[in-house]
């Protein structure tokens, strides 16, 4: 099995880093992300935290297929913005992660090689701060089970570093959880061992 395809690489934390080219500032914000919504969210708190910026340029990728992307300009002259940015965000092979750099124009125009210059720095500045982590790639599977179950199915969860998703508990427990794809069969079947009370 290809190990590329057990893993990702993505951000461990938001990060931020600043640039300024002939009175323009430029201020990137790294964000991990897991779904698009996480972008709206983002970019919604940046442009309250920046109102008088001039723009709010960004680009993201989600998933692991590559055709989950984005590049927005942000009315910067077209490919001057978004473009470099998610230059930065695939040169280091990066996923689930977004990158916005507001701009304050500072009167001097930069022209088109000094825009994508000033947007690919910023970008790269803002991701040398925030440490890269390697992330098992998770199936998500829901299980079901009574409350004796709980410990040694718990215990399972955390051997194999899976991710919890959702527990509900009503007259059984309901479990969903992310299961890193190099270990899914293990983990399946040493669940549904403690399901079945073997």
């Amino acid at each position: 099995m290809n190990k590329e395809q057990d893993y990702y690489l993505t951000i461990a934390q938001n990060s931020k880093a600043e640039f300024k080219e002939k009175g323009s500032r430029f201020i990137a914000y790294t964000f991990p992300i897991t779904t698009a919504e996480d972008v709206k969210t983002h970019i919604a708190s940046l442009k309250k935290e920046h109102p008088k910026a001039s723009h709010h340029c960004f680009a993201y990728r989600l998933g692991l297929d590559g055709n989950n992307f984005r590049a927005n300009d942000d009315g910067e002259p077209s490919g001057t913005a978004g473009k470099p940015i998610l230059g930065q965000i695939d040169s280091k092979k990066l996923t689930n992660t977004l990158v916005v750099v507001v701009r304050y124009f500072g009167g001097t125009l930069l022209g088109v090689s000094g825009l994508i210059n000033a947007y690919k720095t910023t970008t790269a500045l803002a991701l040398q701060t925030t440490p890269i982590i390697q992330k098992a790639v998770e199936i998500v599977h829901e299980f079901q089970y009574d409350y004796t179950k709980m410990n040694p199915i718990m215990t399972i969860v955390k051997q194999y570093n899976c991710t919890i998703i959702k527990q509900e508990h009503q007259l059984f427990y309901l479990l969903t959880i992310g299961i890193p794809k190099a270990r899914l069969n293990e983990v399946l079947y040493k669940i549904t061992e403690v399901i079945e009370g073997k």
